[in-house]
């Protein structure tokens, strides 16, 4: 089993200028030590130029109590250089079971 030592990105919808009705998600990122228990990868054939790269891993951190609380607004991983995109997380206490899938393009902190 290989080690885990990476931020986790959290996300929280927050409207902006207030009563606007423009909702974007603002990033908070923490860090967190854990195991990488899958490292497997995909190659899909898209419509694009270039293939997309999928990853079936599953990182399972120690969670604090911010995590336990608020694994719901998890959104990416940064690990090996590489922001990934959080699919599933599994609560089973005191550690998160975190799926990856694609590369993450969204907001970062």
């Amino acid at each position: 089993m290989t080690r885990f030592c990476g931020e986790v990105g959290f996300g929280e919808s927050i409207e902006e200028p207030s009563g606007s009705g423009v909702w974007e998600d603002v990033i908070t990122e923490f860090t967190y030590f854990g195991d990488v228990i899958r490292n497997s990868r995909m190659l899909r054939e898209g419509v694009s130029v270039n293939d997309n790269i999928t990853v079936n891993n599953s990182i399972s951190i120690v969670a604090d109590a911010y995590a336990r609380e608020h694994f719901f607004n998890i959104r990416y991983v940064k690990w090996a250089g590489v922001l990934w995109l959080v699919t599933e997380v599994e609560a089973k206490s005191p550690r998160l079971i975190l799926n990856l899938g694609g590369v993450y393009n969204g907001p970062t902190a």
